[in-house]
Formats: structure tokens, C-alpha cells, sequence
């Protein structure tokens, strides 16, 4: 967790700053013609209780492209303190969901590493630390860009986190 403390630091100087300066030319690029968002977990809620839980703390980018896809990257400790990634290629978003203006339907479907032993067997189809993973989600747009959004995952918890747009 304390290697994350620096890339939060970094991403919200780096938010903060996008007001000065314009956009570094590798974002730029990966933004071109899509959203671009970074992405920030403070707390999972787990749904049963085990003494061997830690705090699990995500940051992340993502891109929407123009036909609502869905791709990106997120950096966490896992629920038992492990450095983890979940990379996803694929995944999709629907807005208006319900008839309402600013809730979307999200889903992620991806690689994720980072559960080894001795919790390799708390995520399904683990082999060497690497496990498929599929996430849906939902998201409300409190501001332009900006949203909070519940990500389902699984039978283990439930994470809260903040989405909010590259400069």
C-alpha cells in the first residue's frame, strides 16, 4: 500500500496541474477522439468478514472510445495486502440506463495478477497469480466527467470508487 501512496500523490498533482500545462503527449495520444479518465478507490466492502482482510486501495485509467467500449488499467492491493493489476481490453458502457439521464451500466472483462499464495485459491481459476475477471458496475455523472461508480465483484465485495476526466 505505501507503493501506492505516491501515484495517487503524482495523479492528483498531475489533475491539478492539467490547468497549467496541457496534457503529456503519450495521454494526448491514447485520449485522441476517446475520454480519458483516471480512476480512484479509497474503500472495498467486503461482504463476510475475514481477519486477514486489509484495506484495498485502487488507482486507475481509463478510456472510453467513441462506440462506448471500454479499456484500461488499475493498480490495487488486493484484499489481503498483495500489489495487483487488472488489465481489460474489453469492456462497454451504457448510459440512461433506467431512463435516467446520468447512470451507466458499466462491464470490464480482463487479466488480472497478483493473488499468490497463500491466497491464490480466493479468486476463481487462478493459475501463478494470473485469473480472468469480469466487472460490472454502476456509475452516476455527479459532474461533466466526473462519477462515482459501485463495482460489483463477485461473491467478495463491493468497491467504491471516483472517476474523473484527464485534462
Amino acid at each position: 500500500m505505501n507503493k501506492l501512496i505516491p501515484i495517487v500523490f503524482g495523479l492528483i498533482v498531475a489533475q491539478s496541474a492539467g490547468h497549467a500545462q496541457a496534457m503529456p503527449a503519450f495521454l494526448a495520444d491514447l485520449a485522441r477522439d476517446n475520454v480519458l479518465s483516471w480512476q480512484f478507490s479509497p474503500y472495498t466492502l467486503h461482504y463476510t468478514y475475514d481477519s486477514a482482510h486489509k484495506a484495498v486501495v485502487m488507482v486507475g485509467v481509463e478510456r472510453e472510445h467513441p462506440d462506448a467500449k471500454l479499456d484500461g488499467i488499475t493498480l490495487f492491493t488486493n484484499s489481503f495486502g498483495q500489489p495487483t493489476v487488472y488489465a481489460y481490453p474489453w469492456g462497454g458502457v451504457h448510459k440512461t440506463l433506467w431512463g435516467i439521464e446520468h447512470l451507466s451500466f458499466k462491464w470490464t472483462a480482463g487479466l488480472l495478477y497478483g493473488y499468490k499464495d497463500p491466497y491464490k485459491d480466493k479468486v476463481p481459476y487462478n493459475h501463478s497469480g494470473f485469473s480472468p475477471a469480469v466487472i460490472p458496475a454502476l456509475a452516476y455523472e455527479f459532474k461533466p466527467g466526473w462519477s462515482g461508480q459501485l463495482n460489483f465483484l463477485g461473491t467478495a465485495g463491493l468497491m467504491f470508487q471516483i472517476n474523473a476526466p484527464f485534462n
